[in-house]
């Protein structure tokens, strides 16, 4: 029995091992529904110009230029004036004008591109530049004055040009009306020799909104011209400029009483 046992052994040991072949099992989808928040709604269009539209209100101008740049259908609809209408005014804070005679997408351009007045004049004299902000014009005569806010009421009788000149203020007619752009620019000073100047003085600039985009000015056919001057011989610690409308010299603002 037991020699059977070792001959059974001995011959097991001999035999080769099975080879398994293994099936390879297909994946297959699950087939359980899906929620109803991740399925396609029948209705529902990412390509909805009315909600793209909104969206592009919220947007600043790079942004609107990147979106429009990834297809011809965001193109499209990113480069509706309505759009450059709404974000242009958004930026300077400014109520609507009347009309304009450019696209707003190039106006906004003009406004928000770093561009300045010494770009296209006395670019020797530059030194630096920031935005100080944006104001409307209603009538077509502004007032030009050295300080931040006129004097008050205006006696009975007396004109509104007898005042003015009186307190050393410059009267400019036919100015166009519409959104008007007010820059602090940093020049070199062409006049002053004391031994205390450094050198550079700080000019109130202001401008059109439509006026580099103008070929008259920017083909240097348009020039600067002289209408008014007022020097301050002495020593001065500070100095200030404003523009007002005439339309608008009654308003409290302007007076400087709240």
């Amino acid at each position: 029995m037991r020699k059977r046992l070792q001959n059974a052994t001995s011959s097991a040991g001999e035999m080769q091992p099975e080879k398994r072949i293994r099936r390879s099992k297909t994946i297959c989808s699950c087939n359980s529904p899906r929620p109803p928040f991740l399925s396609a709604h029948s209705i529902f269009s990412w390509f909805e110009e009315d909600i793209w539209t909104e969206i592009a209100k919220f947007l600043d101008g790079k942004s609107l230029v990147m979106l429009a740049a990834t297809s011809r259908w965001f193109q499209r609809v990113i480069m509706e004036d309505g759009i450059w209408r709404f974000v242009c005014l958004r930026d300077l804070q400014v109520p609507p004008p009347e009309r304009v005679a450019f696209r707003w997408c190039k106006l906004y351009t003009s406004a928000f591109d770093g561009s300045h007045s010494y770009m296209f004049r006395q670019q020797e004299k530059h030194i630096d530049w920031m935005r100080i902000g944006a104001f409307s014009f209603d009538s077509s005569v502004a007032v030009l004055a050295e300080r931040p806010s006129l004097p008050g009421k205006i006696l009975k009788g007396e004109s509104i040009e007898k005042l003015l000149r009186s307190q050393g203020c410059c009267v400019l007619e036919n100015v166009k009306s519409g959104v008007w752009i007010a820059d602090l620019q940093l020049v070199r000073c062409p006049v002053c020799d004391l031994n205390t100047c450094d050198g550079t003085m700080q000019t109130l600039d202001a401008r059109h909104i439509e006026l580099f985009l103008c070929e008259g000015y920017r083909s240097g056919s348009w020039d600067y011209q002289l209408v008014g001057s007022h020097d301050i011989k002495k020593r001065a610690d500070g100095a200030a400029g404003s523009i007002f409308d005439i339309k608008h010299l009654g308003d409290s603002s302007t007076s400087g009483k709240s």
